[in-house]
């Protein structure tokens, strides 16, 4: 029997775990398979990979041989594996395209818009995600190329794979109301005041659920629950009176419904662009551009936000 990757992973994973019934717990396998496998690596080797006793699995001289090799082989098959990946899919995609993933953020459109216009001999394709994670994954994976998220700002997005972000901006979070609300027409509404809402989100991963029930127990009550949305169904909801929901200040105007600013901002939302760090194909100083410029046509565009700014002396530029 030839040695290969896949006798290594194991090897690494019973040293990791110290057990091979853990070894095999976390690799989804039956632990007599993978006894028979390392015996098979052993006779392979010509040696013991592992002494085995009550406490456990304890690599020999050998072990700690083949393990040194190992932790650094499997990293650099892992990184050619995702250069080939990316490779491949721009060749399917061909050289002349941009794949841009966006999550969470109302500067979406906006951002794409710019990209289109700024790149005139470019395809931009676009995929949309709840998901900062599985987003970040897709950008070291290399199928997609730069991608623009929103996730609350008491987080960060992840550094998967070598990605790089470039943070846009941190805006407060907002309250999207019926017209009929008696807080509608207000400048701005005290959290607390809401106390006995029904409350809606758009749909996500991350801490902002957590942050939205820390916020509620400052203003003094605890929430009945923060459902997610998307946005048609939000805003259905909202102007039937059945819900409130947490937006983003440069939510478009919608008949029915009022965005009014939160006391105090106690919830405020980031905006990141990121790309895989490395990548001397990409355009990176045009995708920052786009962003920070989306960003900036957003809140030019929003009045209710430019007055809070305004109140609060905050600028952007």
């Amino acid at each position: 029997m030839d040695l290969e990757l896949r006798h290594l992973r194991l090897i690494v994973a019973v040293a990791d775990h110290g057990s091979v019934t853990r070894a095999a717990a976390a690799l989804g396998i039956a632990q007599p398979a993978l006894t028979a496998q390392l015996n098979r690596i052993d006779r392979s080797l010509g040696g013991q990979v592992f002494t085995r006793d009550q406490r456990g699995a304890h690599p020999t001289a050998l072990g700690e041989l083949v393990l040194g090799r190992a932790r650094m082989v499997l990293p650099a098959m892992t990184s050619l594996l995702d250069d080939v990946q990316q490779h491949v899919n721009r060749d399917e995609d061909g050289p002349g395209t941009l794949r841009v993933g966006t999550v969470a953020s109302a500067l979406a459109g906006r951002f794409v818009h710019r990209l289109v216009t700024a790149l005139p001999d470019v395809r931009v394709t676009t995929a949309t995600s709840w998901s900062v994670d599985d987003t970040a994954q897709q950008i070291a994976a290399g199928t997609l190329d730069v991608a623009l998220v929103g996730l609350c700002s008491d987080a960060s997005p992840p550094t998967t794979g070598g990605v790089t972000w470039w943070r846009v901006d941190v805006d407060p979070v907002f309250v999207l109301l019926p017209d009929a609300h008696p807080h509608a027409d207000r400048s701005s509404v005290p959290l607390g005041e809401l106390a006995d809402e029904v409350w809606l989100s758009g749909p996500g991963d991350g801490c902002f659920e957590r942050c939205f029930a820390q916020a509620c127990a400052r203003a003094g009550f605890t929430p009945s629950g923060l459902s997610e949305a998307d946005r048609p169904t939000v805003i259905d909801l909202v102007q039937a009176g059945h819900a409130v929901a947490l937006v983003q200040p440069t939510f478009p105007d919608t008949p029915g419904t009022q965005v009014v600013p939160l006391d105090g901002a106690p919830l405020r939302w980031a905006h990141y662009v990121g790309w895989r760090g490395g990548a001397a194909h990409l355009p990176v100083e045009v995708l920052v551009d786009a962003a920070v410029r989306s960003h900036h046509d957003a809140v030019s565009r929003s009045p209710r936000y430019l007055c809070w700014l305004d109140t609060y002396g905050e600028t952007r530029t």
